[in-house]
């Protein structure tokens, strides 16, 4: 009886305004890191919860967003496939020899193709993987040494 008679005298609890300030002036250290870690940890479950259906949502749209530009990409092949086809038949007309009009409509796309080729090896040779990341890990302390050692 006496314990709980002193716990209403505790001046700390007496002078508490709110029911969070008594409840940390009644309770132990321990309990309220206890608490603290429960409450973190709770808080990090739901955030990756959150994380997780976002990422979800944003790789179903990402996903439909690729596939409609796979096919567009698609029907850009067959326009330009056509297209050629159509030059093709055009320069042989003109030529008097469908053999003609198809050797250069080829020689077109060889020097189209050669180009992109180039400058695609140019802009490949320009990439650095990650260079911020790089930089940033560069700078984050070896945690691998125990205690003593960085002493």
């Amino acid at each position: 009886m006496r314990g709980a008679h002193a716990a209403h005298e505790d001046p700390a609890v007496a002078a508490a305004e709110t029911p969070a300030e008594e409840r940390a002036a009644s309770q132990s250290l321990g309990d309220i890191v206890g608490d603290l870690m429960r409450d973190t940890s709770t808080l990090v479950r739901q955030e990756i919860a959150l994380a997780k259906a976002e990422a979800k949502q944003q790789a179903t749209r990402a996903g439909k967003g690729a596939g409609m530009l796979g096919g567009a990409g698609y029907a850009a092949g067959l326009v330009i496939l056509f297209l050629s086809l159509a030059l093709m038949f055009a320069l042989g007309d003109w030529l008097e020899h469908l053999g003609w009009g198809a050797l250069i409509v080829g020689v077109l796309w060889a020097i189209v193709a050669a180009v992109l080729y180039t400058q695609g090896r140019k802009e490949l040779a320009k990439v650095e993987p990650m260079p911020e990341t790089v930089d940033s890990v560069k700078h984050i302390p070896d945690i691998t040494h125990t205690k003593e050692e960085n002493r």
